[in-house]
């Protein structure tokens, strides 16, 4: 089969479009022809490092979306040329090639009225963002909620925000702040223009915000541990914040890692059901229009290259997704 192969660890220039073994799946496991995968931030990251897990040459892509070719044995609940979607286990060959060896588990059913290519778009970042709000957050209509950045994860997250009846403040640089507000939210603060913990608490009459999704930094999200309220959460996703400059008992703030990958790695059967879960819940509001999937532009398998490029250059408006691998 075709596929795109990380001979070695190493950036996206080293990628290359070849052959490799048709993967079969075991006991378990279910073989998804690929009709679209997304490019994510975490591929190129990890894929500079390389990772303990993998064999050489390996395949990255995690957002899946396609057809059921074969089903391993043991394995109910899906049948071929069903349409499916996941968020892939990071430790095994991934999505980057025309078939995938993935876990039914994690299996989402696409619905008839979202495309291959926007369900791709959603799993990594459109997961991570609901994750935060709906399953550790745990926010509802009335409350408030600051986000740092309408990236990928970002621009979601303010999406299901607004949706769900939250007041949504966002941090965003002069020239997003329209797409920002389209996107949900109420108020916008140039990160770049002050302190915006400060402006944080004059937007919200000196209480602070219930929440803080932060996909900046350790030092960024240990900076908006003072812009929330009295029993406020934080979740972060790109690193810790530094709760000891939090003096104890306090606003007593809680604290929240979002790790989808993790599920794989650490949580068992009903952590990875849940991915299902949350992927069906967001490709439902695809479906209803009440969620775009954002994507900026779908690249063919030998671009995806220039696409992690443009990925690690930052501020990408949207989703970068590679299409039809076989075609």
């Amino acid at each position: 089969m075709r596929a795109l192969l990380l001979d070695a660890p190493g950036g996206p220039e080293t990628l290359r479009v070849g052959e490799a073994d048709e993967p079969v799946p075991g006991p378990g496991r279910v073989l998804v022809r690929v009709h679209a995968c997304g490019l994510n931030p975490v591929d190129w990251k990890v894929a500079s490092g390389g990772n303990p897990d993998w064999s050489w040459p390996h395949i990255l892509g995690l957002d899946v979306a396609g057809t059921v070719e074969a089903l391993g044995e043991g394995v109910s609940g899906v049948a071929p040329g069903q349409r499916v979607a996941l968020h892939h286990d990071l430790r095994r060959p991934g999505g980057m090639a025309e078939l995938v060896v993935v876990d039914p588990v994690a299996l989402a059913p696409i619905p008839d009225a979202v495309s291959f290519q926007d369900a791709a778009a959603l799993p990594c970042a459109g997961m991570t963002g609901y994750q935060a709000l709906t399953r550790r957050l745990h926010l509802h209509a009335g409350q408030s909620l600051l986000v740092t950045g309408i990236g990928g994860v970002g621009g979601y997250a303010v999406q299901v925000a607004a949706r769900l009846g939250v007041h949504v403040i966002v941090t965003a640089s002069a020239a997003k702040h329209a797409e920002a507000l389209a996107l949900g939210a109420e108020h916008v603060i140039d990160y770049a223009g002050g302190d915006v913990v400060a402006r944080v608490r004059e937007l919200t009459d000196g209480r602070g915000v219930d929440a803080v999704l932060d996909t900046v930094s350790a030092a960024s999200a240990t900076a908006n541990l003072g812009a929330l309220a009295f029993n406020g959460g934080l979740a972060f996703t790109n690193g810790r914040p530094d709760l000891t400059t939090v003096p104890e008992f306090t606003t007593a703030p809680s604290v929240h890692e979002i790790s989808l990958g993790a599920a794989y790695s650490s949580g068992g059967s009903e952590a990875r059901a849940d991915l299902s879960a949350m992927l069906g819940e967001l490709m439902a509001l695809v479906a209803e229009g009440s969620l775009g999937a954002r994507i900026a532009d779908t690249l063919s398998l030998g671009e995806v290259p220039q696409g992690y490029a443009r990925i690690e250059n930052g501020h990408m408006a949207g989703k970068l997704v590679m299409v039809d691998p076989w075609a």
